[in-house]
């Protein structure tokens, strides 16, 4: 929560540190004005130590894979963000419900800050499904072969994971990096820089995807195969586990 307030309140004032690095342009000048604070300083620290100290000190339930390097433990965090990320857009959403159906006095906000949080739920959730190995596979001729094989379809898979993020980042690069210097915003009442911002977090997003799946490559190479059937037994005997702690 720490790390998503302090990472708001950021992107409220980033105008400031895009003029402070004379990244701005004449049009962006005449626009934005003036260049960040000690607060705003202070926040971007925030960010930096609740980071850190979220990805050191999360930790994973008994249904989650557990992590085994620092870049899993990151990941890990990053979905608890994506959760958070959750509960926050349904919030605001319950909120402009009440306030347009009941007081009759509807924002101007609400919608695009779903719109906004869904866009980063949606990115930074690959990374937490990739680290847990919950991303759609068909194993259906992967069991069957032997290991060897198996290590060899895996490396193919992380190589054109690869391959995809490179294409990615070097065809989006240039446009991302134009909306997010000249702070590209919606176009609506509210105006809020979805552009700017979401643009840019889909190739960050892609290249910590593509890096967690060369992290679970190293981590699963010598680890014993497993067996997958239809059914997901864990999850069916967590299921009873927790019905009979309710009853």
């Amino acid at each position: 929560a720490v790390f998503i307030a302090s990472l708001a309140s950021v992107i409220a004032v980033f105008p400031k540190f895009i003029i402070k690095f004379d990244w701005a342009s004449d049009d962006f000048l005449s626009i934005y004005q003036g260049t960040p604070g000690l607060m705003h300083w202070g926040a971007i620290l925030i960010v930096i130590v609740s980071l850190i100290f979220g990805t050191l000190m999360v930790s994973h339930s008994e249904n989650e894979v557990a992590p085994e390097n620092i870049f899993d433990k990151f990941a890990l965090f990053i979905g608890r963000v994506s959760m958070l990320l959750v509960v926050s857009l349904v919030t605001a959403m319950f909120a402009e419900v009440v306030l347009r159906y009941v007081f009759e006095a509807p924002t101007l906000w609400a919608n695009e800050l779903c719109l906004w949080m869904s866009g980063y739920v949606f990115l930074l959730s690959g990374l937490y499904a990739m680290q847990q190995r919950n991303h759609i596979r068909i194993y259906l001729l992967y069991d069957i072969l032997p290991r060897n094989i198996q290590r060899l379809c895996d490396t193919i898979s992380v190589l054109l994971i690869l391959f995809f993020a490179f294409s990615m980042v070097y065809g989006g690069f240039g446009e991302a990096q134009a909306k997010f210097l000249r702070w590209e915003t919606f176009g609506t009442a509210w105006d809020p820089p979805l552009p700017a911002t979401i643009k840019p977090t889909i190739l960050i997003a892609i290249i910590l995807v593509a890096i967690q799946s060369l992290v679970n490559l190293v981590a699963d190479w010598n680890k014993v195969p497993e067996s997958h059937s239809p059914i997901d037994e864990s999850e069916v005997e967590s299921i009873v586990k927790q019905t009979r702690q309710e009853n």
